[in-house]
């Protein structure tokens, strides 16, 4: 019975000294420490609702491969189907894709035409919710203005897309480490404007548009937020 009750106490002196070195080892938490980093956590919290971010081109990993054959392209076959070789738009992408190794024109381009349509059709809306967060702050208030003014004459706009035939990038540059890109889009609209009354007193709802438009997106390379914002908007030919 003693001999029981002395080993009982020796495994509990060699409990407690096992503990007491694991917790000078591990430390205590404190609540203060920084939690795990998860590199991809910031690209995939700006996959919320579109109406609240901007036009999203996240750095994927299975992109890497991808991205070292094209780097290895000959310039004429590296834009290939976006800028024609030696073009200012394909300097101007080159110099983008230096700055910042994760652009991939063809995603851009996607997320462009995305944005694109959004703007439009928020625009005739009065969506000033999603127009804020796609637009730049001088671009914005241009908007705001248009739709206050429409709304103080009572007038509603009805903005259907029929279809985006083409978006082609027009330019690009690097300023410093601001990344500017011009798309050319040509799409097909049914858009009209009604008065108070109903009455159309602008556009046609009954006829598909043909509409030219030149929008310049812009984005700081060197900020880890993937989004673009458009920073110009005009009619094209």
């Amino acid at each position: 019975m003693f001999e029981d009750n002395i080993y009982t106490i020796i495994f509990l002196a060699l409990a407690v000294f096992i503990f007491l070195r694991l917790r000078s080892v591990l430390g205590r938490r404190t609540g203060r420490e920084r939690p795990p980093y998860d590199p991809y956590s910031a690209r995939d919290a700006v996959r919320s609702s579109a109406g609240e971010k901007v036009v999203t081109l996240p750095s994927r990993p299975v992109e890497a491969a991808p991205r070292a054959v094209e780097a290895a392209q000959p310039p004429a076959e590296r834009w290939k189907g976006v800028a024609e070789a030696g073009s200012a738009a394909a300097v101007g992408l080159d110099a983008i894709a230096a700055a910042d190794p994760s652009f991939d024109a063809q995603h851009f381009l996607t997320g462009a035409r995305a944005a694109y349509e959004m703007v439009v059709t928020a625009f005739a809306a009065g969506d000033r919710r999603q127009l804020r967060g796609l637009l730049s702050r001088e671009v914005y208030d241009g908007f705001d203005a248009a739709i206050g003014e429409r709304e103080a004459r009572g007038e509603t706009v009805e903005s259907k897309f029929v279809s985006i035939d083409s978006s082609t990038i027009n330019g690009a540059e690097l300023r410093t480490r601001t990344a500017q890109i011009t798309v050319r889009f040509v799409s097909k609209l049914v858009s009209a404007t009604r008065d108070r009354s109903g009455a159309v007193i602008d556009g046609n709802a009954e006829k598909v548009t043909d509409v030219t438009d030149l929008w310049t997106f812009a984005r700081d390379v060197s900020s880890h937020d993937p989004n673009w914002k458009i920073i110009a908007t005009e009619t094209g030919q």
